[in-house]
C-alpha cells in the first residue's frame, strides 16, 4: 500500500478531492514516524497508510482520510497537534486530538465498566468520525495481531469483542463489525474458529452450486411474476454470527438454517414485500424463522426482510429483501450518509451525536428491565453527561456542570469530607469549576476535617449534584447529633458527680425515660429537650430504694453455656448484654450483676470502659467454638430512597446465607433519606462484617452499621 493507491481509491469517490493535500499529510506522518517500526517489522507509516484505506472503502472525505494517516503523530511522535492545525486546519486537528484522547483510555473488560467505556468513546468525539477512525486503527491492528505474544493477542481480542465490536454495531458499519468480530474469535477460541472454518470450506462448493441454483429458479418466477429487481446475489455468513447463533439456539452446525443465503436488492419498499410473496410460493416458509425489519427497523436503523424456507432438495435456505438504499445503510451504516454531507447539508452536531446514541441505546441494554430503561433513557438522552478520569486512569460519568466538589464525594465520602482543592490536567482550579469530559481530576485533600456549610449554598455553584449534597447534608446531621450526645454525656457525669452517686448504665436510664437508646437519651440532654434536674432527681430516687443483695445461687441455662466458656466460674446464669450485642469473634468481658449472674458485653462497650468502682465484678470469659449457633443482631442502613433498596439489601443477606428475621424501612419525604433496621441471625463478627461491606457498596447507600444498643 503506497500514497498513491490510496489517492486513486479517493478519487474514486470524490472528483473534488485536494490530491496535493493528502500527499502533503502523508508525508508529514512518514518524515514524524521515520524509524519507527511495528511489531510485524513494517515501518509504521504503513499502519496509518492502511487506516486510512479502511476509512476510503467506506467513502469517506478528505479531512478524515487526512486525520487518519497523522492519527498517532502527536502521541508517538514529537511533531505536535498545533504543526497540524497549522498545515491542515482546525478539524483534521481536532480529529486527531480526539482520536489522541481515545487511545489514553485505560480499558478495563470489567463487565460494570464497559457501557460506560463505550459511552465514554462518544461523549468524547466532538464528531462520530473520530470514533470511526478509531475503528479503523482497531481493525488494522486486529489484521496484525499475530505478531504480538499470546498473551496479548487475548487481551487485545477480548477488548475488541467488548468495546470496538459493539461500536462498529451501533454505528451501523457491518463491514467492520464482521471483520473485528471473526478476527476477535480467531484469537480467542482458534479451535472453535478453525473447525468453522473448514466446515464452511468443506461446504463451499455445495453452497456454491446451490445458491446458483436457487438464484435462477427465483429470478425466473420474478419474471413470470413482472416483479422489478435490480440485483440477487448469495450472501456471505461470517464465522462469528455462525458461532454465536449455535450457542444461542443450542443447534450444531447442520441445524443453521441461513448457512445457504440469498439476497435479493429491488428498488422500491413495496417490492420487497412482492419478492416475499413470490418466494413464499415457490419454497415452504419455515415460520419460526421471519422477521420483517423493515416495518420494525433495528435500533442501528438496519432494515431488511429475512425469512427461512425450504428449498431445493428439500435444504434450507435464507432469503434476505431489501432496497438499494437499506443495503447501503446495513452495510455502511453512518458512513452511508457522509456524501451527503458532503454535499453541504450538514446536521447539528449534538442532533447528529444525538440520533447515533438512540440507535445503539436499545441493543446495549436489551437486558434491564423497563424501569431501569426508562431511567437511562431520561439519564442517556435528556441529561447531558461528562465522563472524566482519575489520576489513576478510572473513568466516572458525572452530570454535565458537575465541580471537583462532586467528582471527590463520587470517589468516596470521606474524600468529599476532606476536599480543600482539586488540579485538572496538572493545573490548580477553583472549587466550582464546571468539569469537560477527558479531564483528568485529582482531589487534594486535608488530613482531617469536614466540608463547609459554604457547599451547599446553590448561589456560589460549588455542588451540583444530589449525591454530594445528601452526603454533606448527613455529615453535619451526623456531626449534630454527635455533639450532643457527647454534650449529654459530661452534662450526666457532671450530675453523677455532683450527687455523688455510681455512674448508671445508661442503656437503663434511657429506658427508664422512654428512650429507644442510650443515643437517643443522651441527645436528648444534649439539646435540653430533656432536662437534666428531673434525670437528676430521678437518680435520687432510685439510689434511696436501692438495697444491697446478696449473690443467689447461680442458675445454668444449657443452651448458652455451650456457646461460652467462663474461666473460674461455671454454671453462672449467663446472658448477652443488649447495650452492645457481643457476637462469637468479638472481644468480650463479663460482669458479676447483682441477681442475675454474669452479663457478656464487649471488652469496648461504653458501660464496660465506664465502670470505676465495681472492677472487681469484670472476669474474663471467651467463646467457645459452636459453627451451628446463630445470634440477632440489628442493623441499620442510611440511604438516599430509591426503588429496589430493600429488595437489593434482602438479596445481599440471602446471598450470603443469612436469615432475616424482620426488616423495617422509614422515608423522610422531606430530605427522601430512607432508614432501614433489619434484624439478621448472624454465626460470627466475621459473617457480619462481610455482609456489611457488600450493602455498604450499594448504590445511594450513605452509611451501614451494627447497632449495638436497642
Amino acid at each position: 500500500m503506497d500514497i498513491q493507491t490510496l489517492v486513486k481509491q479517493a478519487q474514486a469517490y470524490n472528483a473534488q478531492l485536494d490530491a496535493d493535500r493528502l500527499e502533503r499529510a502523508y508525508e508529514l506522518a512518514r518524515a514524524a514516524h521515520q524509524g519507527q517500526k511495528r511489531a510485524t517489522g513494517e515501518p509504521y507509516i504503513q499502519h496509518s497508510l492502511e487506516t486510512a484505506r479502511i476509512l476510503a472503502d467506506l467513502h469517506f472525505d478528505e479531512d478524515t482520510l487526512i486525520a487518519a494517516l497523522l492519527h498517532d503523530v502527536p502521541e508517538d511522535t514529537t511533531t505536535t497537534l498545533e504543526t497540524i492545525r497549522d498545515q491542515f486546519g482546525d478539524k483534521v486537528a481536532k480529529m486527531v486530538d480526539g482520536v489522541t484522547k481515545l487511545s489514553q483510555l485505560r480499558l478495563g473488560l470489567e463487565e460494570t465498566k464497559a457501557e460506560s467505556l463505550r459511552k465514554m468513546f462518544f461523549a468524547m468525539a466532538e464528531e462520530i468520525r473520530v470514533v470511526i477512525i478509531k475503528l479503523a486503527d482497531r481493525l488494522h491492528n486486529m489484521r496484525t495481531l499475530a505478531a504480538l505474544r499470546p498473551d496479548k493477542q487475548k487481551r487485545i481480542a477480548l477488548e475488541t469483542l467488548e468495546i470496538f465490536a459493539p461500536l462498529a454495531n451501533r454505528l451501523g458499519i457491518y463491514t467492520i463489525r464482521r471483520e473485528l468480530e471473526d478476527l476477535a474469535l480467531k484469537h480467542l477460541e482458534p479451535e472453535k474458529y478453525k473447525e468453522l472454518e473448514h466446515l464452511l470450506a468443506d461446504d463451499k462448493d455445495d453452497q456454491h452450486s446451490y445458491i446458483k441454483q436457487a438464484i435462477a429458479i427465483l429470478q425466473d418466477r420474478l419474471k413470470q411474476e413482472n416483479v422489478p429487481v435490480l440485483e440477487i446475489t448469495g450472501r456471505p455468513k461470517h464465522i462469528y454470527s455462525i458461532h454465536k447463533k449455535m450457542q444461542r439456539k443450542g443447534r450444531d452446525f447442520s441445524q443453521i438454517y441461513d448457512l445457504r443465503a440469498v439476497r435479493v436488492i429491488v428498488e422500491q419498499k413495496n417490492d420487497c414485500y412482492l419478492v416475499l410473496g413470490v418466494a413464499h410460493s415457490i419454497w415452504t416458509p419455515i415460520p419460526s424463522e421471519f422477521d420483517d425489519f423493515i416495518a420494525r427497523p433495528k435500533d442501528n436503523l438496519y432494515q431488511s426482510l429475512h425469512t427461512a424456507v425450504i428449498g431445493p432438495d428439500g435444504k434450507a435456505l435464507e432469503v434476505q429483501i431489501r432496497t438499494a438504499e437499506m443495503h447501503r445503510i446495513a452495510e455502511y451504516g453512518i458512513a452511508a450518509h457522509w456524501k451527503y454531507k458532503e454535499a453541504g447539508a450538514s446536521l447539528d452536531p449534538n442532533v447528529e451525536y444525538k440520533i447515533n446514541w438512540v440507535r445503539g441505546l436499545m441493543e446495549w441494554q436489551k437486558d434491564l428491565d423497563a424501569n431501569v430503561f426508562v431511567d437511562s433513557l431520561k439519564t442517556d438522552i435528556f441529561q447531558d453527561q461528562v465522563y472524566v478520569f482519575s489520576p489513576k486512569g478510572d473513568i466516572y460519568e458525572m452530570a454535565a456542570g458537575a465541580t471537583p466538589i462532586d467528582f471527590a464525594y463520587l470517589v468516596h465520602t470521606e474524600i468529599g469530607n476532606r476536599c480543600r482543592g482539586a488540579k485538572v490536567d496538572g493545573h490548580i482550579v477553583s472549587l466550582d469549576y464546571s468539569l469537560k469530559t477527558g479531564d483528568r481530576v485529582q482531589i487534594l485533600t486535608a488530613k482531617k476535617g469536614g466540608p463547609s456549610r459554604d457547599w451547599l449554598n446553590p448561589g456560589l455553584g460549588l455542588v451540583m449534584t444530589t449525591r454530594a449534597r445528601e452526603k454533606i447534608r448527613h455529615y453535619f446531621k451526623h456531626q449534630a447529633r454527635a455533639e450532643a450526645i457527647a454534650q449529654g454525656r459530661a452534662l450526666l457525669e457532671k450530675e453523677f458527680h455532683r450527687l455523688g452517686i455510681g455512674e448508671r448504665n445508661f442503656e437503663t436510664l434511657s429506658a427508664q425515660f422512654n428512650y429507644a437508646s442510650a443515643d437517643d437519651f443522651l441527645e436528648a440532654l444534649g439539646h435540653e429537650d430533656l432536662s437534666i434536674s428531673n434525670v437528676g432527681i430521678k437518680l435520687l430516687d432510685d439510689e434511696r430504694a436501692t438495697i444491697p443483695a446478696a449473690l443467689p445461687a447461680p442458675k445454668v441455662i444449657p443452651q448458652f453455656e455451650t456457646k461460652l466458656k467462663v474461666e473460674g466460674l461455671a454454671g453462672l446464669l449467663q446472658r448477652v448484654a443488649r447495650c452492645c450485642n457481643p457476637l462469637p469473634g468479638d472481644e468480650v468481658i463479663g460482669f458479676i450483676t447483682r441477681g442475675r449472674g454474669i452479663t457478656i458485653h464487649r471488652s469496648d462497650c461504653k458501660n464496660v470502659l465506664d465502670i470505676d468502682t465495681e472492677k472487681d465484678r469484670l472476669i474474663r470469659i471467651d467463646w467457645k467454638k459452636d459453627a451451628r449457633a446463630f445470634y440477632p443482631v440489628l442493623i441499620e442502613v442510611a440511604a438516599l430512597d430509591r426503588g429496589g433498596l430493600l429488595a437489593d439489601i434482602t438479596n445481599i443477606v440471602a446471598g450470603e446465607g443469612i436469615s432475616m428475621s424482620s426488616a423495617i424501612a422509614t422515608t423522610n419525604r422531606a430530605d427522601r433519606m430512607a432508614r432501614i433496621n433489619a434484624t439478621l441471625e448472624i454465626s460470627s463478627a466475621d459473617q457480619l462484617t462481610r455482609v456489611l461491606n457488600k450493602i455498604d457498596r450499594l448504590p445511594n447507600v450513605l452509611e451501614t452499621r451494627r447497632v449495638t444498643s436497642t
